[in-house]
């Protein structure tokens, strides 16, 4: 089950964090895996671990707000199966302090950056008579998180478009889905840590990792594994869809 094998997929952030477990994970069910990073270097990591366990990947380095240059890299891979969307940047702040600047980043990455790589994409489903879209949202975009207004709005459209895509494109069987993680121990998890609240890292994970009813915070591993069924043949019947992984934090934490 959950094969990937003569399937060519597409992950964007591939290189780090839940990419890079997607990533791996993809290859490792038999996916030839394409890599979209900033930087080469981002992507070097995931790329020798997926080689050295004899899986086949190409790394591309290309910043996803850019138009021209993810259609040049979609043309570059030609026709595909899976896109993962699933690059993007976190800020903090309320509405009045975010400034024009961090929420014109914010939406250039998180959402132009969805918008560029799915527009690219369509015309090499097409090529291939279909495929699945999986775009990475964020349980900001269902409930209140203090402090997150532009993050927050930028997952808001990822769902919306995700809907859209369904809907729209269905008729050429091309399924897509979203998935909604909570906090999610990654390296940047531990970086924000370490820079916003040094000499009390182990607090701030302990409380950070209880936000989430079951009491800790997920793992990439296990975002991946939802990334790869909803990839999967298996999963078929499955569009236009959002999918929680967060511990229990949308139902729960107020019960």
């Amino acid at each position: 089950m959950f094969s990937l094998q003569n399937k060519k997929a597409v992950i964007t952030g591939g290189g780090s964090g839940i990419g890079k477990a997607i990533s791996i994970l993809f290859a490792k069910q038999g996916a030839e895996v394409h890599i979209i990073e900033l930087s080469a270097e981002s992507a070097q990591e995931a790329t020798a671990e997926i080689k050295t366990n004899g899986g086949k990947v190409f790394s591309h380095a290309c910043n996803v707000a850019s138009h021209k240059d993810i259609i040049a890299v979609f043309e570059k891979i030609g026709a595909i199966d899976i896109l993962v969307n699933n690059a993007g940047i976190a800020h903090i702040g309320k509405v009045d302090t975010t400034p024009e600047s961090d929420f014109d980043r914010i939406m250039n990455v998180n959402v132009k950056g969805v918008y560029n790589c799915l527009y690219a994409a369509i015309p090499k489903f097409r090529q291939s008579k279909g495929g699945v879209i999986v775009n990475m949202a964020s349980i900001a975009a269902w409930v209140g998180i203090p402090d997150r207004f532009a993050y927050s709005t930028a997952k808001g459209a990822v769902m919306a478009m995700t809907l859209s895509v369904a809907r729209d494109y269905m008729g050429e069987n091309i399924r897509c889905n979203s998935i909604s993680p909570a906090r999610v121990h990654t390296p940047f998890v531990d970086g924000f840590i370490a820079k916003n609240y040094s000499g009390q890292e182990t607090e701030i994970f302990e409380k950070l990792s209880k936000s989430q009813p079951i009491g800790r915070m997920g793992k990439p591993e296990e975002v991946a594994a939802l990334a790869l069924f909803l990839c999967s043949d298996e999963a078929g019947f499955i569009t236009g869809c959002d999918y929680p992984i967060d511990g229990g934090f949308i139902k729960l934490n107020n019960q």
